[in-house]
């Protein structure tokens, strides 16, 4: 009989994490403190002239994200934030400035579901609005819309059943041609590396 209590002890015990985590709600909200870092590439076309001169400040933003857990491992990731002013400089001389807005949806992996520790990986989707371009006094212009790849990777460690902290970092593909009177002139990569640091609410 002692021998029975303690399998079924056993088996309660195996059981039970499964049993909490099936009933953990599918929703994690996320805040962070990211840094953007771009990359600061231009092609000139033609293959002529000292693009790489063009550099776009890098910044620390607050962010948003949305993860709806599809399974204990896979979730779907929605990153929010609000528009965000870049400044833009030539031969660290500014020109001016653009804003932008970069929604990005990603599908992450997620290893150790209901562990203290737990690392995930993630491709996704990104899209940027680019707007209010002001570049040299208006007479340099950029596309208004930026569709890339984005891969990352973070993990969450949770503190209790609601709250854990998060580290994250992102790589996106942000790139837009620049015009000069309507002519094409060059090709900008911003491709930033996000490095975000915060904390989550699982709801």
């Amino acid at each position: 009989m002692t021998k029975n209590l303690l399998l079924l002890l056993s088996a309660a015990a195996c059981v039970a994490p499964f049993q909490a985590l099936a009933q953990e709600s599918p929703w994690l909200l996320r805040g962070r403190a990211v840094h953007i870092d771009p990359v600061n590439h231009a092609s000139p076309i033609g293959g002529a002239g000292n693009a790489d001169r063009i550099e776009v400040s890098s910044k620390t933003i607050p962010e948003v994200d949305i993860s709806y857990f599809i399974t204990p491992h896979i979730a779907a990731e929605l990153v929010l934030t609000y528009p965000q002013k870049h400044s833009v400089r030539l031969d660290g001389q500014r020109i001016g400035s653009f804003r932008h807005l970069p929604p990005t949806l990603s599908l992450q992996y997620h290893f150790q579901p209901g562990a203290a520790f737990n690392p995930y990986v993630g491709l996704g989707l990104n899209y940027t609005r680019i707007s209010k371009v002001r570049l040299l006094e208006g007479l340099c212009e950029l596309e208004n819309d930026s569709w890339g790849a984005s891969v990352g990777a973070g993990v969450d460690y949770r503190l209790n059943e609601r709250w854990s902290l998060n580290v994250d970092v992102k790589k996106l593909q942000i790139r837009s041609d620049v015009f000069v009177g309507g002519a094409k002139i060059s090709k900008l990569k911003v491709d930033p590396v996000l490095f975000g640091v915060g904390v989550g609410y699982r709801f």
